[in-house]
């Protein structure tokens, strides 16, 4: 759940529908993965440009692919959660492109 942003719904992966969103909270969360859009042409189509944007707050996984639009986002935060074995996961927040 976002419940920070006082969203209660519970957050899903929009792997196959490339974006979720959920309202009813303080901001819109858009939760986007971006794994199946490689080119420049595709994120365009998909107008990926329109979830990020100031009335809200977007998770985006595979983030990096946003460098094929040459977008900017001042505000953009990067966390990376990586596998270290079965129960435990290493977790590393900070400035996109660091």
């Amino acid at each position: 759940m976002a419940r920070g942003l006082g969203v209660a719904n519970r957050v899903h992966s929009p792997t196959f529908t490339l974006v979720n969103e959920y309202g009813g909270g303080r901001l819109r969360l858009f939760h986007l993965d971006l794994y199946r859009l490689e080119t420049r042409e595709q994120l365009l189509s998909a107008g990926i440009e329109e979830f990020v944007r100031p009335d809200g707050i977007s998770v985006i996984e595979w983030a990096e692919r946003l460098s094929l639009l040459g977008m900017t986002v001042p505000q953009l935060k990067i966390v990376r959660i990586e596998i270290v074995n079965e129960m435990e996961r290493k977790i590393t927040y900070g400035d996109f492109g660091t």
